[in-house]
């Protein structure tokens, strides 16, 4: 009776996908100026096939078959998934990450609870198939169900979901990205290592999506070169493997030439770009633009935007020490500009010289491209982080409130602040100058960048190499993400991540550092030990490294990296969300690893 069960439900997907499919013929016929309800067509008819793969799938594990045809029937479903990932991470960004999210829980704080929220999906998946584990069957059962159940909910939700045509250009160009930063890196399948196939799928899906179009018939040479940079992009990911692929000449020489491409279809047809405040602007033809992403995004709505006048106040305010409890201290003291903002020591002095505060200064250059601050994420502007930072006994021991009835009385300052602002010198002015201030501190034009969007810029043979590691076989880049090699998370930029790495106490590694990160603020049991993940950009400057500064050298972090963290030194993490296996890089990857991030 089972057997005859699984037959009816396949029977049944088979039947509901070949339905799909008539429908999606009978697209021939809509008119021209349709598109979208083609485009729609498809869409539902591939959500059907890939209801039918994930069935398959899970027949192949009841079955149960050997390893080997479990692993086939996942990277069949995994690559009928990329054929609808641009529609359904745009429109149904829910269902997207229940079915292939990141494999390791997330922790929330909701009215001062701590939520643990555990992962499900493909990923989730594919740590218990690569290699099959038979001990967790009923585990792997469960998640490919609980898939199952996100496509038909899915499926019956897209139905009546109405697409437009501007929205589904949008969607293309955010796959590009979601490609050249999740896709090829390796983010989404770090197990199986089936990346390059699937990037392969998402372009395919782009292709085909393009045919519903009039693109060919009204701007035939935009067409053409479309075609052509799709079909080079695709030979170029079929005759490389996963560590092997030169990802910097992908992305300069067919990804980002397809954004731009995509874009220049979008306004020739006549659909405007969208309009809506992201990190990652609409407008932006590359991810290596210089002016490609926006500091104010994550700005509290109650304060005021950056203007040149704020900016500058605010430059004055960073050196002066009358924002300190004792006047001698001021935020120029830890954040030095020639050493990108960062004080060269592991951990900074107190206010009074006499003992170490905790943990190392970062640099403040993109720091406002990121959801939190500081390194633990308890604050969630910058607003809040200097209103945190002056009343820190250990750090500025200042007042907001006695700075701001003492700049009242300089002339000077009262007058750039009426410039400024139109209440003049308040609380909440002085924080949003300094504020406007950091936001200016934007480093995204280093060579790596010109040279990515074309220009004639030239990087060394070692250095190309160190970017293809980061981006590949060092996993860099699934933690610090391109192009801004912080914890933002793409294509979306909303979210900045924190990992568990098991950073030692000291450079003998005997020991773990004691710091409880995060936990100290949420208390959530996998944030212990957690930290924000910060830029790699301008690291040249920022040693020591770390949190606690343990690390004199980038040549000791990417040892520490290629040993597995904190797991691979030997310390019980039961919650270390860094990759604990062996890297493997060879002397020659290190280096150019690190000649790589020095060029940023």
């Amino acid at each position: 009776m089972k057997r005859l069960g699984w037959y009816s439900a396949g029977l049944q997907s088979i039947i509901a996908t070949i339905l799909l499919v008539l429908v999606a013929g009978l697209g021939q016929s809509f008119r021209p100026d349709q598109p979208s309800k083609q485009v729609k067509s498809d869409y539902l008819a591939n959500l059907a096939r890939l209801d039918s793969t994930v069935a398959d799938l899970q027949r192949t594990i009841q079955q149960p078959q050997s390893e080997a045809l479990v692993q086939a029937a996942f990277r069949r479903s995994r690559l009928a998934y990329k054929q609808v990932e641009f529609l359904t991470e745009f429109y149904f960004s829910g269902s997207a990450k229940s079915l292939n999210g990141p494999p390791v829980a997330e922790g929330e704080v909701d009215d001062g609870v701590g939520i643990v929220i555990q992962p499900t999906g493909f990923q989730v998946a594919e740590e218990l198939i690569f290699p099959l584990d038979a001990d967790q069957h009923t585990a792997l059962l469960q998640q490919v169900t609980s898939m199952q159940n996100t496509i038909r909910q899915l499926r019956r939700v897209a139905g009546y979901n109405e697409l437009t045509d501007s929205q589904i250009f949008d969607a293309m160009r955010l796959e590009v990205v979601r490609l050249i930063t999740l896709g090829i890196t390796g983010f989404d399948s770090p197990v199986a290592l089936h990346s390059l196939p699937e990037s392969i799928a998402a372009l395919e899906s782009i292709e085909y999506t393009l045919r519903a179009y009039p693109l060919a018939v009204q701007h035939s040479a935009l067409s053409a070169q479309l075609d052509q940079t799709i079909d080079r992009a695709i030979q170029a990911l079929r005759k490389s493997s996963f560590n092997r692929f030169d990802r910097l000449s992908f992305i300069r020489n067919y990804a980002y030439p397809l954004n731009g491409l995509l874009m220049d279809a979008q306004l020739a047809l006549g659909y405007p770009l969208a309009t809506s405040k992201r990190m990652l602007r609409p407008t932006a033809r590359t991810l290596s633009d210089s002016n490609a992403f926006d500091p104010t995004f994550f700005l509290p709505y109650s304060h005021a935007q950056p203007t040149a006048d704020r900016i500058a106040l605010g430059k004055l305010l960073f050196f002066n020490p009358a924002l300190s409890g004792n006047g001698q201290r001021s935020c120029a003291t830890c954040h030095q500009p020639n050493l990108a903002f960062t004080d060269g020591e592991a951990s900074p002095f107190d206010l009074d010289a006499k003992q170490r505060i905790g943990r190392n200064t970062p640099t403040l250059l993109n720091a406002a491209f990121q959801s939190f601050q500081f390194m633990d994420s308890r604050s969630f502007s910058l607003e809040d982080q200097i209103t945190d930072v002056i009343h820190n006994t250990q750090e500025m021991s200042g007042s907001i409130a006695q700075a701001t009835a003492v700049l009242r009385k300089d002339s000077t300052y009262k007058a750039q602040f009426a410039n400024a602002y139109s209440d003049g010198v308040t609380e909440t002015n002085l924080k949003n100058a300094l504020a406007s201030y950091i936001r200016s501190l934007v480093s995204l034009n280093a060579r790596p960048d010109r040279y990515l969007r074309g220009e004639e810029v030239a990087l060394t043979a070692q250095e190309k190499q160190g970017f293809n590691v980061f981006m590949g076989k060092g996993k860099c880049a699934t933690c610090h993400f391109f192009p801004l090699f912080n914890g933002t998370v793409p294509p979306a930029y909303v979210k900045t991540e924190s990992e568990v790495l098991g950073t030692p106490a000291t450079d003998a590694e005997k020991q773990l550092d004691t710091d409880a990160g995060r936990y100290k603020t949420t208390k959530i049991d996998i944030h212990r030990n957690a930290f924000k993940t910060p830029t790699v950009r301008q690291a040249a400057l920022t040693a020591p490294y770390m949190h606690n500064g343990v690390y004199k050298t980038l040549n000791q972090v990417v040892d520490f990296y290629d040993k597995g963290g904190g797991t691979g030194l030997g310390f019980t993490l039961e919650n270390q969300t860094l990759p604990t296996d062996k890297l493997n890089l060879t002397a020659a990857e290190k280096r150019a690893l690190v000649a790589f991030m020095k060029s940023l």
